[in-house]
């Protein structure tokens, strides 16, 4: 292709690729000076002190021998306690197994209402579930025990160091006071660390807790073991259930469920705020914390595991101010202390393996009849407020029965509502002094004496073998001559009962008094019809029940049904009642027409009850170290002893006296509102005056004066009998 007379045109790489390149050479850039560098200056190397740097490298080496250390031991800890862990874990129980904790059963009494007035041993209300409570119970545990419970592994380091800290600013030890303990280590301790009680192990129940709740170091570390085995198996519902159901919350009650029905008769499901707060109050101090103690401390006690719920957040602040200012009272059976004595005694009578040793629970139904006991026990108080010098220690005893010996009321000491103290009324055995009369007059009327028969009293002795002469006197140092058997036992005359019981026989009265009911040794001596032998007022009430109920013995009791709870069947009944006759009913009515006498004429005119009917009998034994009165009506028993338990003697006080006193005013309240009923009294029949002697028929002048006729010789043989007597 010619290309003349034209520029060649450029190609298309040209413009694809850039500028093409030419062969004339650009001029090159002039080069930047490089930056002057500084001059490094060298680092002269200090020489160490070889003996700083032998102790640096000493210092290091430890360091990194503790510290190497401390990792493996750690390690191996960890080890060691997962073991004891995992241990631990595959020994414990099904949790339904833990709940109820008690080693023993309760018992709880019911009155012939059937309505609870006392409660032994260690109340359980059955079991009772974290998610089945009362949600304001649950949360007021957990607010006042451990606020953390819901998220801690079985202990808290917090909490430990906390309380530590708190020990020993206090000046403590630092195991000693506060402890740290979660919920779970306190239920840890509940269990005993899986120890069950055996009394082949421990001397008693109380060491064995003791020894379940020590405060050593290594018996901690145990406890944190067990509390974290538990969390690893049981859910944190089951451990607060088991909780729960075996904390001790005060009053006997151990649950939360025995806890709601003993201080607010409700089940645990139904307790409000402010109740709950009073029950979750109680797991520091139960004893010294328990509404029934104190209700004023608990109440205030409540406020403060309110406010903790409330900072929680488990309580609004409304409800709070609400629940403060209308704190928890109580129910009005948990404020009921009546029968303290009576309870006591039944527990001390009953079958031992149902009372104090049972390991069931158990309901006893008892003859307490609530109305008379705390008649019984106004009465007392009312006397001794009025009648007994102040700072006297005078103590008293009150029992009242039935005829048939069921025993309504009883008050063992001036602390008429006390329990678990010495009861007067069954455990003091005393003399009884003239209060022994009454079984001497019916061994006399059960041969055929008379109310009206006569005896002599005048100066009188007699020698017993082996002591000499014994010349009794009356209280009065008086004698009254002739006077009937009703005019003896109503003016308490001493020489009269001493002949007459020598004349029917010291054998016989003893026997007489032990079939009614006297069980202890009798003194067979003479003065033992003045009363030298020793009985305790529940058996002289119930010999006395003998009389009125027509002369027929009694035993007295107070256990009238005996079941499990949850049982319907009863495993016994009444364990006493009336008996074999002692005397006939013809004796029986003649002595309470004596004994009348007694009330309404002579020593126990204080005991006089108005237009009703009562007999009975004063006693004072030697030097008036005991007082007495016995006494009945056609409805009720009642028998009152004053004494001092050191034996000292009375000062100004005699069986007619305050004793007579007391028994008026029980027996007053007691027959409030009942009819009044006629005493089974049988009078006596007053001889018939003889006839005038009539002359014999004249058969013949011839008589044969060596042989008295009968009448005659009847009359030698009573002549001969009145000589004993003394009377005519």
């Amino acid at each position: 292709m010619s290309t003349s007379g034209r520029k060649p045109g450029k190609l298309v790489a040209d413009k694809r690729y850039g500028r093409p390149t030419t062969t004339k050479k650009k001029k090159p850039a002039a080069k930047k000076p490089a930056p002057r560098r500084k001059p490094v200056k060298r680092k002269t190397t200090r020489k160490r002190n070889p003996i700083a740097a032998f102790f640096i490298g000493i210092f290091r080496w430890i360091w990194r021998l503790v510290w190497r250390t401390t990792v493996f031991a750690s390690l191996v800890m960890a080890m060691v306690i997962g073991t004891a862990v995992f241990y631990v874990r595959s020994g414990l129980p099904d949790v339904s197994e833990l709940v109820d904790g008690r080693a023993r059963g309760s018992v709880t009494l019911l009155d012939r209402d059937g309505a609870v007035y006392a409660r032994r041993g260690d109340q359980y209300g059955g079991a009772v579930n974290a998610e089945t409570v009362s949600p304001h119970l649950r949360n007021a545990i957990v607010a006042t025990e451990d606020k953390r419970f819901y998220s801690h592994f079985g202990i808290s380091p917090r909490g430990v160091a906390s309380a530590v800290r708190i020990n020993m600013s206090e000046g403590r030890g630092p195991l000693s006071g506060h402890g740290g303990s979660t919920l779970t280590q306190q239920t840890a301790k509940l269990l005993c660390l899986g120890v069950v009680f055996d009394p082949a192990d421990w001397k008693n129940e109380a060491e064995y807790v003791a020894d379940c709740r020590r405060g050593s170091l290594s018996r901690k570390i145990k406890e944190a073991i067990y509390a974290m085995a538990m969390e690893s198996k049981y859910t944190k519902n089951e451990i607060l259930s088991i909780y729960m159901n075996r904390a001790y919350m005060g009053g006997g009650a151990y649950g939360a469920e025995a806890a709601a029905k003993r201080y607010f008769n409700k089940t645990a499901a139904v307790l409000t705020p402010a109740e709950s707060a009073m029950i979750a109050g109680l797991l520091t101090a139960p004893t010294r914390m328990a509404p029934t103690a104190n209700l004023k401390r608990s109440q205030d006690r409540a406020a403060t595991v309110l406010r903790l719920m409330n900072e929680q957040g488990l309580l609004s602040d409304e409800e709070t101010r609400h629940y403060q200012r209308n704190p928890a009272t109580l129910a009005a059976e948990a404020t009921m202390s009546a029968g303290g004595y009576f309870a006591d005694w039944v527990m001390r009578s009953g079958p031992e393996f149902f009372t104090r040793d049972t390991t069931e629970d158990v309901l006893i139904r008892t003859t307490l009849d609530p109305r008379l006991q705390a008649a019984t026990a106004a009465a007392v108080e009312q006397v001794f407020a009025e009648k007994v010098r102040k700072g006297s220690k005078a103590e008293v005893a009150v029992v009242v029965m039935s005829a048939d010996g069921a025993v309504r009321a009883m008050i063992g000491g001036r602390d008429t509502d006390a329990s678990g103290l010495f009861n007067r009324a069954s455990q003091a055995v005393r003399q009884t002094g003239s209060a022994f009369k009454p079984f001497i007059y019916a061994t006399a009327l059960e041969l055929g004496y008379g109310p009206l028969d006569t005896v002599l009293d005048e100066p009188f002795c007699m020698n017993i073998p082996g002591s000499g002469e014994w010349c009794p006197k009356n209280y009065t140092k008086k004698f009254k001559g002739r006077v009937t058997l009703t005019d003896a036992l109503k003016h308490s005359l001493n020489i009269p009962a001493v002949k007459i019981s020598e004349s029917v026989g010291r054998e016989l009265v003893m026997r007489v008094a032990r079939d009614f009911g006297i069980h202890r040794d009798l003194q067979n001596t003479p003065a033992m019809a003045l009363g030298t032998s020793e009985a305790t007022l529940l058996e002289m009430t119930g010999a006395y029940a003998g009389i009125l109920n027509g002369g027929s013995s009694v035993t007295p009791y107070g256990l009238t049904e005996l079941r499990l709870r949850g049982d319907d069947t009863p495993l016994m009944g009444a364990g006493g009642g009336i008996g074999e006759r002692v005397i006939q009913p013809r004796a029986a009515g003649e002595l309470i027409w004596m004994m009348e006498k007694v009330v309404s004429e002579g020593t126990g005119a204080r005991a006089r009850l108005g237009n009703r009917p009562a007999a009975g009998k004063t006693g004072t034994s030697q030097e008036a170290r005991d007082a007495w009165f016995v006494g009945f009506t056609a409805d009720y028993v009642a028998g009152v002893w004053m004494g001092y338990d050191d034996n000292t003697p009375l000062s100004g006080v005699t069986g007619g006296g305050l004793p007579a006193e007391i028994w008026r005013e029980v027996m007053v309240r007691v027959h409030d509102g009942l009819p009044i009923t006629p005493l089974p009294a049988q009078a006596p029949v007053a001889p018939a005056p003889e006839p005038e002697p009539q002359p014999a028929p004249q058969v013949d002048n011839r008589r044969d004066d060596s042989r008295p006729n009968k009448k005659v010789r009847d009359s030698i043989l009573n002549q001969v009998l009145r000589d004993i007597l003394g009377g005519n």
